[in-house]
């Protein structure tokens, strides 16, 4: 309870802050969860995963405090939730607190801007401070960073495994636009075996036309004339099942040698990958 006192206010916040941040890891281990579960997301990690493109200022904006989900630099102070992690904090956070009570002009953050996502740059403490104050929202200087992947998916440090991955595929199979989204694969390992199967593709290709093409007409013309009339013979000969049409493209693609050295496509080639789908 509140006692209108700044000062003994403050200091609840923060031990009531520090207390849930404690319980939250003991809950974390209780249940088994991955370590990361409760970490804050690294800045540069994140878009080092995601592929740095570019950046603009977009100046002093209001924004969501549910948003914020990553720091630049401080990721071992505080967890996701923006709670301190250590007591070392303790005065600073209270000074603020006090300041937050008492009506004080509190100067705006410094975030970068991914998506939809926002990393703090400076004013770690005040984020901290409005979300154990049960507050929405915070003013920020906002700058935004562009990314070739769309950062949406990324939830625990974790996903970023996922995302480099695509990013990494995506710089070897540049394609764009609805062509990017249409592929789509169960595990993000499969994106180095996919890239390599485009490649082998576009090799192919270039043998066949005795000319050099790069990778933007190689990814280009592997989607529209090997992709798409693949996946839709898949989907004629009900091949597919509850896997992603890439995946189902991925194991035919893997399997096309082994199972078509002789030349045929017949019923027994079909009853074979009926048999082993996911082989």
């Amino acid at each position: 309870m509140e006692t209108g006192f700044p000062q003994a206010d403050a200091e609840h916040d923060f031990l009531r802050t520090r207390r849930r941040q404690v319980l939250s890891r003991l809950a974390s281990w209780l249940r088994r969860e991955p370590d990361d579960v409760s970490d804050i997301l690294p800045f540069g990690e994140v878009v080092a995963a995601l592929g740095r493109t570019g950046e603009r200022r977009l100046g002093l904006q209001v924004i969501a405090l549910e948003s914020i989900v990553g720091s630049v630099d401080r990721t071992k102070d505080f967890d996701r939730s923006f709670r301190p992690r250590t007591p070392r904090t303790r005065e600073r956070w209270e000074r603020l607190a006090r300041a937050q009570r008492r009506g004080e002009t509190i100067p705006p953050i410094d975030v970068y801007r991914v998506g939809g996502l926002h990393f703090v740059r400076d004013g770690h403490h005040r984020v901290s401070v409005a979300i154990a104050l049960n507050l929405r929202s915070i003013e920020a200087r906002v700058t935004e960073v562009t990314t070739k992947i769309d950062p949406n998916g990324i939830v625990h440090r974790g996903d970023l495994i996922t995302k480099d991955l695509r990013r990494v595929f995506v710089d070897r199979v540049p394609l764009r636009g609805r062509a990017l989204e249409s592929i789509e694969v169960a595990d993000a390992w499969a994106y180095a075996e996919l890239s390599q199967a485009v490649e082998a593709w576009g090799f192919r290709l270039m043998q066949h036309e005795s000319r050099y093409l790069d990778r933007e007409t190689v990814a280009r013309r592997w989607w529209s004339e090997e992709y798409k009339p693949v996946v839709r013979m898949l989907r004629q000969a009900d091949l597919i099942g509850d896997r992603s049409d890439t995946d189902a493209y991925l194991q035919l693609a893997c399997q096309r040698y082994r199972l078509l050295r002789t030349h045929r496509w017949d019923d027994e080639v079909v009853d074979q990958l009926r048999a082993h789908p996911t082989a």
